[in-house]
């Protein structure tokens, strides 16, 4: 009686914790692989307060030229080169080595990248070099995208995307263009009253006219009394990576595009 008593209080124990993972894992989900855990940015958050938090303060900006929550580092960048800075300190500085374990230094990493948001989503960050090599290279962005002035123009202009968005919603648009996709960027397709027929990027818009460039790069400024029909697209012309590029390649895609400031 009180083994079979015992077997079932053990069944119920472990189907609780089964359920509770389960819950967890659903609330918590990991949306892109490349992405740290919500566990591990709460670990990080703790572990902040604990070792981090006296020298650069609650919100990572007390040291003159670092800003540890918008990413702003005076030597390294990725999420290869911060473990080393963490664990072994920065010598002639008042960055001291920390003995933590490798999954208490990815944690700490995690906080920083979900932006001091323990709620939020942090993912990881690559090599810049290498990621403007694949972003030129097999991810053929100069001709998807513009940057810098080389680019076609009717493509969405990236010159200052690292400082407009996030790595997790740079991570996003990489995988789900359409998802993220910025208005001024979003395709229109316009028929005239006179039955002419325009595609294109919409660059600009007023009360009274509509600018566009169409796929041959040509600049048009339609009147709005002349507009039949004025169509905004919500899927992007643009590729996803999901599966194209490996997780690394676009953790390093990540690195570059944050450095494109404008």
């Amino acid at each position: 009686m009180s083994q079979c008593f015992g077997r079932h209080v053990a069944a119920g124990l472990t189907a609780l914790i089964v359920t509770a993972i389960s819950v967890t894992a659903q609330q918590n989900p990991q949306e892109h692989p490349g992405q740290y855990s919500q566990a591990d940015i709460e670990a990080g958050s703790r572990l902040y307060s604990g070792q981090c938090q006296l020298c650069h303060g609650p919100t990572g900006d007390q040291i003159t030229g670092i800003d540890l929550r918008r990413g702003q580092f005076r030597r390294s960048t990725s999420d290869e080169d911060l473990p080393k800075v963490i664990t072994t300190g920065v010598p002639g500085t008042a960055m001291p080595p920390f003995s933590l374990q490798p999954s208490e230094v990815s944690s700490v990493i995690a906080f920083i990248r979900a932006g001091f948001d323990p709620a939020g989503t942090a993912v990881k960050v690559g090599n810049a070099a290498r990621g403007q090599q694949v972003f030129e290279g097999k991810g053929a962005g100069t001709t998807c995208y513009r940057v810098n002035g080389i680019g076609p123009r009717v493509a969405p202009d990236l010159s200052d995307v690292g400082a407009a968005r996030t790595p997790s919603i740079l991570q996003r648009a990489l995988l789900e263009p359409s998802a993220v996709m910025q208005p001024i960027n979003r395709p229109v397709r316009i028929v005239m009253k006179d039955g002419r027929t325009l595609a294109g990027r919409r660059v600009n818009e007023d009360t009274f006219t509509v600018q566009l460039i169409d796929q041959q790069e040509k600049r048009h400024s339609l009147e709005k009394k002349d507009i039949k029909t004025l169509d905004v697209q919500t899927t992007s012309p643009m590729p996803s990576f999901a599966g194209k590029l490996t997780t690394e390649e676009i953790a390093d895609g990540i690195a570059y595009l944050i450095t494109l400031k404008g």
